[in-house]
């Protein structure tokens, strides 16, 4: 603890009191052996998604720029914290038009492509669980706003293997997304494009979905040293 107040520049007191609450959130542990603390399971665990993540962004960055050529459009790769996307690369389109969406922060899960992929990997219970926490916040006319709203829509995304967000989150912007997998069967994460609404014909929001997917598989493929995919 001495050494802890003296890094820190406070009285043993505050640097105690800074330790409990750490330890309450399990990123520190309290050792036997006098008023010492060791790291805790929990910033083990974020360490270890710290690696997962950055890991994934580099493996994944070929993948999206693949995908930004096919389609055109501006390709981003999020990872999977616990039914939440985040977002960690992005690869610009070759139109005009730049969506500069910020990188690493959770954007939500119910009105987003990449979003919705996520969530239509998880159980019902599980959604049901994430949206009572996360809420539903509506942006547009076209935000869904109900859970039996979404959780018909993630029956549809499992049906064709992926998501769209039809000016869900934003007037005037179309998303495609799918979900990729680890080494282990579980979803890892979601590829997405975007793109301007008007520059995306309905004719070609299948080809255009399928397109996504197979970018996502390829990516599943990379992760798990695999080509089987246990997409639901």
């Amino acid at each position: 603890m001495t050494e802890m107040a003296q890094g820190l520049g406070v009285a043993k007191s505050t640097a105690l009191s800074l330790a409990r609450t750490l330890a309450a959130a399990g990123l520190l542990r309290s050792l036997e052996v006098g008023a010492r603390y060791g790291l805790g399971l929990n910033l083990l665990r974020l360490g270890d998604l710290a690696s997962q993540q950055t890991s994934i962004g580099e493996l994944g960055l070929p993948v999206l720029h693949e995908l930004s050529r096919a389609t055109g459009m501006t390709a981003r790769l999020a990872v999977n914290e616990n039914g939440y996307p985040i977002f960690l690369e992005r690869v610009d389109g070759g139109g005009p038009v730049r969506f500069h969406a910020p990188l690493g922060q959770r954007e939500e899960p119910h009105c987003t492509a990449a979003g919705k992929a996520i969530l239509a990997q998880m159980d019902e219970l599980d959604v049901r669980r994430l949206i009572g926490e996360a809420g539903m916040r509506v942006h547009t006319p076209k935000t869904l706003s109900t859970v039996e709203d979404l959780l018909g829509d993630l029956k549809r995304i499992r049906e064709v293997g992926f998501a769209l967000d039809d000016e869900e989150e934003s007037e005037g912007v179309f998303c495609a997304g799918a979900a990729f997998f680890d080494h282990h069967g579980r979803c890892a994460g979601a590829l997405s494009v975007t793109d301007l609404k008007l520059d995306v014909p309905l004719r070609e929001v299948q080809a255009l979905g399928l397109t996504v997917r197979e970018h996502a598989d390829r990516l599943s493929t990379i992760l798990s040293g695999s080509n089987r995919t246990t997409r639901r």
